[in-house]
């Protein structure tokens, strides 16, 4: 069968916004994720300079997570208010500045304190570029288009680890100890990003020069009608009330294991690697290897997802994956099969994410969008906290870093069943109008 002209001006719309939009956002979110984890790099050498525990790393490592959900919610209400080239601009410029100064920090307070102000100056970014890409994509596009801009995650660790390796061999250049270097170096392109945002980005697609009249208006008409659509299941709501809907709470405890997982494996791994005995460089390039299996594999999972329509299934086995392989990291104390147990557990935190952000945009209209991503975003972050935190706890109590990550089997494990339990309650309501918004 013969395309037709509507079929053809959506596809010619989608494939000029997604080439538009989606590279530049990813790179800007390697940055992003470079700039949060290389800190895991830099405790191969720093943690001793600066005389840092496993616990003080550990709690210095999660106290990123706290700024960054304090003001997550406040960062996504002023991009929605002022913009989002504006205000993704002013993120970067600020987590630049910030991230170069962890270069100077002297023990375990100002480390603290650097972590802190990093989080506040990052806050809002992941959950603003997820906001404003249901500013652009329609919902049939979304797992796809989220698998394809959170690739930029595992990828960062996939370059970024022999990268930032190979900064550490800088030790002793002009003074500075290797880590100094790779913080400076590493924070640059932030700052000249988060310029480049402002004139680059447009905030919707009524004001995008570089879509023609035809493809502009197809695309406004679309989102709109989309938004009018009464299939959300979290309506018009206060700020208040989106705090407490229990799609929003259920849905930030579903993402805290995943999110939590995969950022303590960010900060942790490195060490946990180079505990076999493994030099600086060797630990750089094995530490890759999980980050590239899901860079493949979870652009692979979000297409499949939009293919088929299905979001609980391909949210819940990865959640399942998680939990069974951080279970089963005490089982061995041989490199090989750990790196395999990695593999598995780093693929599952990251192909999970584009088919969950997929679900649960469609739970939401767009009067709460703003505020019920950041919320989502913010508690899922706050797994990252509590599982470094207790990481680095029962590490320096146990000498195990294979116990530290049990708490995190367990978080990701009540999130398989919840994504269950809500995809029950969803099928269960289809089809009645009455139950498919909340009042």
């Amino acid at each position: 069968m013969a395309p037709t002209a509507e079929s053809q001006l959506e596809s010619a719309t989608m494939r000029r916004v997604t080439l538009r939009i989606i590279p530049f956002l990813m790179f800007c979110y390697f940055i992003a994720f470079v700039d949060r984890v290389n800190v895991g790099f830099a405790a191969l050498q720093m943690n001793k300079d600066i005389g840092l525990s496993a616990a003080a790393f550990g709690l210095g490592g999660g106290l990123f997570y706290i700024t960054y959900v304090l003001f997550e919610v406040p960062s996504n209400l002023a991009m929605a208010r002022v913009g989002a080239k504006i205000w993704i601009a002013r993120i970067m410029v600020s987590w630049g500045i910030v991230s170069a100064c962890m270069a100077f920090i002297v023990g375990p307070y100002s480390f603290y304190a650097v972590r802190l102000l990093l989080g506040a100056a990052e806050a809002g970014f992941f959950p603003g570029v997820i906001l404003y890409l249901t500013y652009w994509f329609p919902a049939a596009y979304r797992g796809r288009i989220v698998a394809l801009f959170m690739v930029a995650i595992p990828l960062s660790s996939f370059f970024g680890s022999p990268i930032s390796a190979a900064l550490l061999q800088l030790n002793g250049l002009l003074g500075f100890h290797g880590w100094q270097w790779m913080f400076v170096l590493e924070a640059l392109p932030a700052v000249i990003l988060g310029i480049v945002a402002f004139f680059y980005l447009s905030d919707r697609p009524d004001t995008a020069g570089w879509l023609n009249e035809e493809q502009r208006r197809w695309l406004s008409t679309r989102l709109a009608q989309e938004n009018s659509s009464p299939k959300a299941k979290v309506g018009h709501l206060s700020l208040w009330q989106v705090f407490s809907n229990k799609y929003v709470l259920a849905a930030s405890l579903i993402y805290a294991g995943a999110s939590g997982a995969s950022q303590c494996l960010s900060l942790w791994q490195p060490q946990i690697i180079k505990s076999f005995g493994l030099t600086d460089l060797q630990t750089g390039l094995l530490n890759s290897i999980p980050f590239g299996v899901a860079s493949v594999l979870m652009l692979l999972w979000g297409r499949n997802s939009d293919r088929t329509g299905e979001r609980k299934w391909h949210t819940a086995i990865p959640l399942a994956l998680l939990a069974t392989s951080l279970a089963m990291a005490g089982l061995t104390g041989a490199l090989a099969p750990t790196i395999a147990i990695l593999c598995v557990a780093v693929t599952a935190t990251y192909i999970m994410k584009g088919p969950f952000w997929a679900l649960s945009t469609e739970w939401m209209s767009a009067g709460v969008a703003a505020a019920a991503i950041a919320q989502i975003n913010a508690i899922g972050n706050l797994g990252g906290f509590f599982g470094s935190y207790l990481l680095g706890t029962i590490k320096d109590a146990t000498g195990s870093f294979a116990l530290g990550l049990l708490p995190l089997a367990g978080l990701s494990a009540v999130g398989f069943i919840l994504v269950l339990s809500l995809g029950r309650q969803q099928t269960a309501s289809s089809g009645s109008a009455a139950a498919s918004a909340v009042h």
